[in-house]
Order: C-alpha cells, then sequence, then structure tokens
C-alpha cells in the first residue's frame, strides 16, 4: 500500500504520535501546515518526475504561499515526515529524507554548489533536526541522528549521534531510552552542551585549587607563629 493515499494517511497520523498538542484528525487536516505542505508534495514530485516540470513548480509555489513551506518538486521524502510549525522550512532539489524523519520551523537543508548533481542532504530514517538547524551540501546525517537546534552541519553525521553548534560538532550518542511507546523523543531542552560541561570542571577545578590555597596560607600562618614564639623563647 504505497499510493498517495496511502502517504497522506501515515503523514496525517504520524503528526498525533509525535506532537502532544495535536487534538484530532480534522484539526490536523484543517490547522497544520506541515500536512498541507507535504499533500501538495505528494502530488507534486509524480509530476516532475513524468516531466511535468511547470506544473510541479507552480504546485509547489502555490504550497509554499499557503503554508511558508518551501519544498522543490524533486526532493524525495519518504513516509510519515512531519514537519512540526513549518514555518520558513527550505527542502532543496536533490534533498533525500528517509521515512520517520521530523523536521521543526526554520530547517533548511540546502545546496552549496553550482553543480547540477547531487548538492543537498540525505536524511536517513528517524533523524530529527531542531528549529534554524541549517545542514547544506550533499552530506549525509545517519539513521536516528539528531541535529541540534540552530545548528550549521557542513559534513556527514554518523547513525545515532548528536550533533550541535556552528559548524556542527558531534557532541555524543544520545542518551538511553531514543522513543516512548513508539513515539518520538522531545526532550530538546537535553542536547548536549559541551562547552557548558567544560565550564563546570572549570568551576569545580578552581574550588579545589581556591580550597588548597586556604590550606596552605592557613600552614603558613601557623608556622610564621610557631616560629615567632621559638625566637620569643629564645630571647
Amino acid at each position: 500500500m504505497s499510493g498517495p493515499w496511502a502517504l497522506w494517511r501515515e503523514d496525517v497520523a504520524c503528526v498525533r504520535a509525535r506532537d502532544p498538542a495535536a487534538r484530532g484528525t480534522l484539526e490536523i487536516l484543517l490547522t497544520y501546515p506541515g500536512v498541507h505542505a507535504l499533500f501538495c508534495h505528494r502530488l507534486a514530485h509524480p509530476l516532475w518526475r513524468r516531466g511535468a516540470r511547470f506544473g510541479a513548480r507552480l504546485l509547489s509555489w502555490f504550497a509554499r504561499l499557503v503554508t511558508n513551506i518551501d519544498i522543490h518538486p524533486a526532493a524525495q521524502i519518504g513516509r510519515r515526515c512531519f514537519i512540526d510549525h513549518g514555518a520558513g522550512v527550505v527542502i532543496g532539489e536533490t534533498a533525500q529524507l528517509g521515512a520517520d524523519v521530523t523536521l521543526y520551523h526554520g530547517v533548511t537543508l540546502g545546496g552549496v554548489s553550482w553543480s547540477p548533481g547531487k548538492r543537498h542532504p540525505t536524511l536517513g530514517d528517524g533523524v530529527l533536526v531542531g528549529a534554524g538547524a541549517k545542514i547544506l551540501g550533499p552530506v549525509t546525517v545517519g539513521v536516528g541522528a539528531r541535529v541540534g537546534a540552530n545548528s550549521v552541519v557542513v559534513a556527514d553525521v554518523p547513525a545515532q549521534m548528536t550533533v550541535v553548534g556552528i559548524p556542527g560538532r558531534i557532541v555524543r550518542a544520545p542518551h538511553a531510552g531514543g522513543a516512548y511507546d513508539g513515539r518520538i523523543d522531545l526532550d530538546h531542552h537535553q542536547i548536549p552542551d559541551p562547552v557548558g560541561d567544560v565550564l563546570v570542571l572549570l568551576i569545580d577545578r578552581v574550588a579545589f585549587l581556591e580550597t588548597q590555597v586556604a590550606h596552605l596560607r592557613g600552614f603558613q600562618r601557623l608556622r610564621a607563629a610557631s616560629d615567632g614564639r621559638q625566637i620569643h623563647e629564645r630571647s
């Protein structure tokens, strides 16, 4: 069952599994711009592949006009994609998204070359891209990887890893747990912060050194007092 109706039904159903604010199918159908943009893309992509390029581009333009989500009709988007909020999302011509991908608002899957070949990212199954993140060029983000909000990714990301920062850097594998009862992990606030971790270590080190200095000063005062008593006794 891989026809357009099956894809649309899965696109709608996955919203309820990943968005705690979703309250019903009718609400999702009428008020979710990500669903509307995918609906249009599911129509535009076959048109593009059949050579009806102008019609496909016109349909994608209409979708952007209505939803503020710009998806090139040639982009390949897998099943159960969820574009949450959607404002400002851009998906380029040669981008490829696997199944169960989640994109938040402001995400750009962009190109950095005039090359006519592959110039946009490839996202594996289950990838989550945080708000405002930019993934640029023909890089690959592995299965289950997470891209932190406002990160800029210009190199490949291994599967199941988390990348943050500008430029994006791999910090560590995500915390244990992943998904809960088949739902997406929404703990965005638990994205690793390597700079914060270093600062915590530095603060602990400074506190330890200050304690040592205080002990040394106390020892010097005791020694000075002891030397003073010995001099007084001799005199």
